[in-house]
C-alpha cells in the first residue's frame, strides 16, 4: 500500500471541520447545565497544565531543578506576583541549582 499524502491531509481537514463545525450545529441555544459549562471552563487550562508540565521538568539539565522551579514558581504566582516576576523566580532558582549541582 502506497503512502498518499492527500488522503491524511483530507482526513486530518475532516476531522478538524467536524470538531469546530459540530458544536456549532448541534448544540443551537446556551448551555445551561452547570458542570457542562464548568467542565469546557477548565479544559483549556488543563489541556495547557498537561502540555507544559512534562516541558517544565525536562527542558534543564537536571529534572531537580525543574521541579524546584516549578514549587518556586506555584509559591511565587500564589502570593500574587505577575507573570514577568515569576518568569525571572523560576529561571534564577534553574541556575542557581544547576550552578551547584
Amino acid at each position: 500500500m502506497r503512502n498518499n499524502i492527500y488522503i491524511y491531509i483530507a482526513v486530518m481537514t475532516i476531522t478538524v471541520f467536524l470538531v469546530r463545525v459540530l458544536p456549532l450545529t448541534i448544540i443551537r441555544r446556551p448551555i445551561t447545565n452547570r458542570f457542562i459549562r464548568d467542565f469546557l471552563y477548565y479544559v483549556p487550562y488543563v489541556t495547557l497544565s498537561v502540555m507544559t508540565f512534562p516541558a517544565i521538568i525536562n527542558a534543564t539539565e537536571n529534572p531537580l531543578a525543574g521541579a524546584a522551579a516549578l514549587i518556586f514558581g506555584i509559591i511565587a504566582a500564589y502570593r500574587g506576583m505577575g507573570l514577568f516576576k515569576v518568569t525571572v523566580i523560576c529561571c534564577l532558582c534553574v541556575l542557581i541549582i544547576e550552578y551547584f549541582l
